[in-house]
């Protein structure tokens, strides 16, 4: 299904019905207060000589955080903060296991997907951060405050090894239903859904794309074809790149980093469009809310923070025309992504998973 100069109206209109809500701000920065108790926030001015610990959980890019976080370090060098990092189905169970007894105080980077699931289970805070109402609307909650704001999108990518390919004469997949042509048997490799973030859009996205039943069908066609599901949505790409199986369903981030490093992939954005989701981030409901979470999340969407994500992802959350495309991406990325309703993926996540792994599951790796 191609899109058309209409995708990008279609995404913010139906992103808008999200649950969720979202105004105001606090500065990053202002002079200490003492912990504020849970209960609806809008964004206060915390200015300055915030000192403690702050514990944030994410699913961002082990290579990514260190450079994210250098500027927000700069400005709040006495914050000490504890990252806990993993693929988005992991993190999102451990939140929901800790769901009594929560020990993030924000999460930054994961999944919307998993915060509509959060925020359903009564785990997330109501805040807006400072500059929310820059944020595109597809990429925030609605209402006031903000349950979820996002900072950038990733999408479907096949990472394809040309060389591998080349030897087997065999042509680059370019389009979902290339996937499952019986001359690419055993040669491909997805994330675990129940894992993996980009799994678990892939798995989605074909289901809004082609409808309920007949995305079923396609995927077992795929599973024919697929060597294993891997627990993490770049190992795929890692795993093509490195010559261990031809192609793998991943993200283009991820792909287009392998290509910079001297691999021979090629990274394919599907012709019938990319299933995608925001990482985004939230505040934990807790019994004390640190000023130092807020200042985070200030921090999280402002100017140095977006600069630092768009050198990695092409479509950012808050878009004032000095933005770049990185090489490797389309030249209109929004295009490229399928109409997709985070909040239906949201609610139907559990039942999804549960006929996914009931299916496919005996493919995929042993768990760490």
């Amino acid at each position: 299904m191609k899109k058309t100069a209409s995708l990008c109206l279609t995404l913010l209109m139906a992103i808008s019905l999200l649950a969720g809500c979202g105004k105001s701000g606090s500065e990053a920065g202002a002079a200490t207060k003492p912990p504020e108790k849970a209960g609806g926030n809008e964004g206060t001015s915390q200015n300055a000589a915030l000192k403690g610990d702050l514990t944030v959980y994410t699913a961002l890019e082990d290579d990514q955080i260190k450079a994210y976080l250098e500027s927000f370090k700069k400005t709040n060098p006495d914050v000490k903060v504890n990252i806990v990092r993993d693929s988005t189905g992991i993190i999102t169970a451990k939140l929901l296991a800790e769901k009594d007894n929560p020990q993030a105080d924000i999460v930054w980077g994961l999944a919307a997907t998993s915060l509509l699931v959060l925020d359903q289970n009564g785990m997330v805070e109501g805040y807006s951060p400072k500059g929310i109402e820059r944020v595109s609307p597809m990429f925030k909650s609605t209402g006031t405050p903000a349950k979820w704001v996002g900072i950038d999108a990733w999408e479907t990518a096949f990472i394809v090894n040309t060389k591998e390919l080349e030897k087997k004469k065999l042509p680059v997949p370019k389009t979902y239903q290339d996937l499952i042509k019986p001359e690419y048997k055993g040669m491909i490799v997805m994330p675990n859904p129940a894992s993996s973030g980009t799994g678990f859009f892939d798995v989605t996205g074909w289901q809004q794309l082609y409808g309920k039943g007949p995305s079923w069908e396609y995927m077992d066609k795929l599973h024919d074809n697929i060597a294993v599901y891997t627990h993490s949505g770049s190992k795929p790409a890692k795993m093509a790149a490195a010559g261990e199986y031809p192609i793998g369903i991943s993200f283009g981030y991820r792909g287009i980093q392998e290509k910079k490093k001297g691999a021979p992939v090629e990274v394919v954005f599907p012709q019938e469009g990319s299933g995608w989701d925001v990482e985004a981030n939230a505040l934990m409901k807790k019994a004390t809310i640190k000023p130092e979470a807020k200042a985070f999340l200030d921090w999280a969407i402002g100017d140095e923070a977006m600069k630092a994500y768009n050198k990695n992802y092409a479509i950012i959350s808050v878009n004032d025309g000095s933005g770049t495309i990185p090489e490797g991406y389309s030249k209109d990325p929004l295009s490229q992504l399928i109409k997709y309703d985070l909040n239906d993926a949201a609610k139907n996540r559990d039942s999804i998973l549960k006929e996914w792994e009931k299916r496919y599951n005996a493919k995929s790796e042993p768990k760490s």
